[in-house]
Formats: structure tokens, C-alpha cells, sequence
């Protein structure tokens, strides 16, 4: 895994976001972007909450399905054929009319995600099927124009920033070009072969991209042209100044790949910065999408995690399921997320988690249970979670990925991760030890580490009474008490006061 290294130089002024202090004027190039710090609000905040909702809800079959609809011979297509017709028919601007969020209570969600431990909440503001969720000045195919007539944007901002959390907003939009233009296409055999798909007929124009004999590759366009790149900035531009988010998130590298050479994403970059100087901007390693180099914005791993400690704060987004709702696949457990969250942290990142939601904005129960019980979890643990820096070593133990989706955590009580606050060490052990072990021990707390002085105290968080400990020469003994102070995941206190 490549390393995210520090930005190259830092930010000469304090940006405080009661202070009306001059701050860096940022440049759209990469020098300038270079000197982005990733404030402190974000560094201290760990887990936030994002989510993927649009007409493709509507469907239940996940997000790629404004795509996949047009993919003939796939699932998809054949499910969209015999359940609403074939694409030159009924395409996915269909959909739209059909996406009511008739239940949609931004406040209650929000004060479940609040109860989850969430301190930021980031939705996905437009996806790749080119519909933005706000009230867009730039692209008549918007949420307040049409589908639930709602700036859906606008009520999350407002939710958030009542409940107390940071507001941010993700993008998708730098793919739709080529992505989208699957509605462009017809069938190649069959009784319809050659029939025009919908957008090949002229419909929905401005949803569906232009067919300028573009790839319908899933990836970022290569030269893309200018009319589209402009389009995009205009968009994402509007989005930062009228929202006024926290958090701006890329799916992919700096757009736009080829000609463009990152130039115009670098613009918006540059805007966001200098709109919002307490913002966090977060990108994606994929030189293959963009433009990428260390240092210009925050990392962000999709699904995946760094395999160490790094440097800069770093982010995983990761989803409890499918990114958008889809009733056919599995949910992860809390435990699972839980024991995610905690080696992310141990390793200076923070875990955005994607909750599906359905299309009349409701969470299942399954979803609305997990959270709660991650909430419960963090209501305890939480001590070493929020506010902490790693330790010198993320952990130790003989697991460090979890595969990309499973049920069932791989990490057991032989695994432990750490983190760091004032003059404590949290040592997060991610299983109860079996009966016939009578104790935990941490190797990398014995005595013979230079880096620690003496242990003035070790208890358990969310236990009441004193547990046994030895500070023996072959690492920290503790033994566990008869009673589990919570379900996963148990945190050792460990008061190291600094030498």
C-alpha cells in the first residue's frame, strides 16, 4: 500500500473558524494544494456516518443500477425488461417521477446517527446517474425540479448543523460522461436489436450525457470535453458556496484524466479550500481516474484500509451493505464495523460508514439496529476512540485486513489495537478471552520498552470494579472480569503518565 506522506510545506497562519485571520490563498496547482493541513475537527472526529439515495432506490437493486439497466445480458437488464420494459421504452429517467422520499424525516435520521456515534454525516449529493440532490442552478435535472421536489441537500445540511455535527456532501459526478452513456446504446441482437435506447432517442436530454462517441467505460472519461469539465466545476462549485459543507469528497482522483490534466479539479479543489478554510477535502489514489500527489487533500480508501500507520489523517468509506439499497444483499455486523472502526483509528484514519436507505427515506431495521448497538458500544468505548493520535505501533495480534465484505470479524481476543490521549494508552483487546486463559497480555507494554515508564493504573472501560494486572516482564497481565462490560471490542485504560 502506497504511504500517504505530510504535505510538502504547511499552512503559515492559524485558521481558527471564529477568527477572521487572513489565511493561504490557494492555487489551483499542486504546490499550492500541497499546503492543505487536515484540520483538527476531522482529526478528532473518527467516525462519520454518509449514505447513497436517488431514483435508483426506487428499484432496491443498488446504485449501479441506472447503469446496469442498460447492460444488455446482465442481471439487471433482464430484471428491468421483464419487470418495467425494455430500455427504449421505460429508461431510467422513468424512475424519477417514481422517487417520492414521502417519509423522509432528516431530523430523526439524524438523531439516530447522532446515538450511532457519528461526529460528521457526508450523503452522497449527486451520484453517477448525473441527479443532483440540491437545488441546482446549473442542471435542470435536480431533486427540487423533480422526484420528491425537495432540496434534499439542503434539509441534510440543516438536520446536521442542528444536531450538532459536521456537515459534508460526496460527489460522484466526474465519471457520468462515459458511465451514463450506456442509455446511448441499443441492443446488439435479439428481437430489438437496433432499437434506440432511450437516450438515443433524445429523451431526458441533459440527464443522459451527449454521445459524442465517447467509451461507456464504467472509469473516469479520457478528454472529457471542455463543456462537460465546465459543467461539472459549475456544479460543484454552486454545491460548496450555497451548502457551505465541512467535508468534500471526490469519488475518485482529481478530475479530469487526459488533456485536462487535473487542471479543473485542481480549480474546485482550490475554491473549496478557500471557502471554507476549517474544510476537509478527501481524494482517491487512482491516477488511472485523475490526477493524484501526496499531500494535496486528505486519503480516502474505498472499502480498504492502510496496512499501517500513516503519517496524515487519512479516511475509509465503507458500507454496511451495498451502497445503495439493495434487499438482496447482506448486512455486516456491529461488531464488524465496530472492530473496523478501531484499527482505523489505530492507524490515524477515520471510518466514513454507509448506511442504505430506501427510496421513501427509511432505514430497515436491520440498519437502524446496528447502528444502535455501534452507538451503545461507542457510548462506552468511546474514551479511546474520539480526540486520540496512535500510539508508536497500531496494535499487535496475528490479523490486520478484514476481507472486503464480510458477516463475521476475523479478529479475536489475540488481537489488539492502541491509541494515544494525554497520559493514557487504550489498549482495545477485540475478543473476550477464553475461560481456560487466565489472562490478556500486551507484549508491547512490557517493561523492557523504553517508551513507557511505569503504569500508575489499568482499568477497563464501561466496568466498575478494579481488574488484576501485572506489569509482568513478558508484557501488561491483565485478567478479565467474570462479566463482559459490553458486547465486542474491550478497552484497557492503561494510565502512562509521559516521562
Amino acid at each position: 500500500m502506497t504511504k500517504h506522506f505530510s504535505a510538502a510545506m504547511v499552512i503559515v497562519v492559524s485558521l481558527l473558524a471564529d477568527s477572521s485571520q487572513a489565511q493561504h490563498e490557494f492555487k489551483p496547482t499542486i504546490d499550492s494544494l500541497q499546503k492543505y493541513e487536515c484540520p483538527e475537527w476531522f482529526r478528532d472526529a473518527k467516525f462519520g456516518i454518509y449514505l447513497h439515495w436517488g431514483a435508483y432506490s426506487v428499484v432496491e437493486r443498488g446504485e449501479w443500477y441506472a447503469r446496469r439497466l442498460y447492460e444488455e445480458g446482465g442481471a439487471d437488464y433482464d430484471y428491468h425488461v421483464k419487470h418495467y420494459g425494455h430500455p427504449s421504452e421505460f429508461g431510467y429517467r422513468d424512475f424519477i417521477p417514481m422517487w417520492k422520499a414521502e417519509k423522509f424525516d432528516p431530523d430523526a435520521l439524524l438523531a439516530l446517527f447522532k446515538r450511532a456515534g457519528a461526529k460528521y454525516f457526508t450523503p452522497c449529493a449527486v451520484h453517477h446517474d448525473n441527479f443532483d440532490l440540491w437545488n441546482s442552478k446549473h442542471h435542470q435535472w435536480n431533486s427540487v425540479n423533480m422526484g420528491p421536489k425537495k432540496d434534499i441537500i439542503g434539509m441534510w445540511r440543516d438536520a446536521t448543523r442542528k444536531a450538532g455535527l459536521r456537515f459534508g456532501v460526496t460527489t460522484h459526478l466526474s465519471r457520468s460522461y462515459s458511465w451514463l452513456n450506456v442509455a446511448n446504446q441499443s441492443d446488439t441482437e435479439g428481437p430489438k436489436k437496433g432499437l434506440p435506447y432511450d437516450g438515443a432517442q433524445g429523451r431526458a436530454k441533459g440527464l443522459y450525457p451527449d454521445n459524442d462517441g465517447q467509451s461507456t467505460h464504467p472509469r473516469a472519461p479520457l478528454n472529457a470535453p471542455k463543456a462537460w469539465r465546465d459543467q461539472w466545476a459549475r456544479r460543484v462549485k454552486q454545491l460548496v458556496e450555497d451548502y457551505e459543507p465541512d467535508h468534500l469528497y471526490f469519488d475518485c482522483a482529481v478530475p479530469f484524466r487526459g488533456e485536462d490534466a487535473g487542471r479543473t479539479g485542481m480549480d474546485v479543489i482550490a475554491h473549496f479550500y478557500n471557502q471554507r478554510p476549517d474544510g476537509v477535502m478527501c481524494i482517491k489514489e487512482r491516477p488511472w481516474q485523475g490526477l493524484y500527489a501526496d499531500g494535496m487533500a486528505t486519503l480516502d480508501y474505498e472499502r480498504g484500509k492502510a496496512s499501517h500507520i500513516l503519517t496524515e489523517p487519512w479516511q475509509t468509506d465503507d458500507s454496511i451493505g451495498s451502497w445503495g439499497y439493495d434487499k438482496s444483499k447482506p448486512y455486516t455486523s456491529a461488531e464488524t464495523q465496530t472492530h473496523k472502526l478501531i484499527d482505523i483509528v489505530s492507524k490515524n484514519g477515520n471510518l466514513l460508514l454507509n448506511i442504505p436507505i430506501r427510496a421513501d427515506g427509511t432505514l430497515d431495521e436491520t440498519a437502524s439496529l446496528l447502528l444502535e448497538d455501534m452507538g451503545a458500544w461507542l457510548k462506552v468505548n468511546g474514551d479511546g476512540i474520539y480526540g486520540t493520535r496512535p500510539w508508536y505501533i497500531f496494535g499487535e495480534g496475528k490479523v490486520n485486513e478484514i476481507p472486503h465484505f464480510v458477516v463475521e470479524s476475523p479478529f479475536t481476543w489475540r488481537d489488539v489495537r492502541y491509541t494515544t490521549k494525554g497520559d493514557y494508552l487504550y489498549a482495545y483487546v477485540l475478543g473476550w478471552p477464553p475461560k481456560h486463559k487466565p489472562y490478556v497480555e500486551l507484549a508491547f507494554v512490557a517493561p523492557g520498552n523504553v517508551r513507557i515508564g511505569e503504569i500508575e493504573s489499568v482499568r477497563m472501560l464501561g466496568h466498575d470494579g478494579d481488574v488484576k494486572w501485572e506489569h509482568h516482564p513478558d508484557g501488561l497481565r491483565v485478567t478479565f472480569p467474570k462479566e463482559k462490560p459490553c458486547d465486542f471490542a474491550y478497552c484497557l485504560r492503561i494510565h502512562l503518565p509521559k516521562k
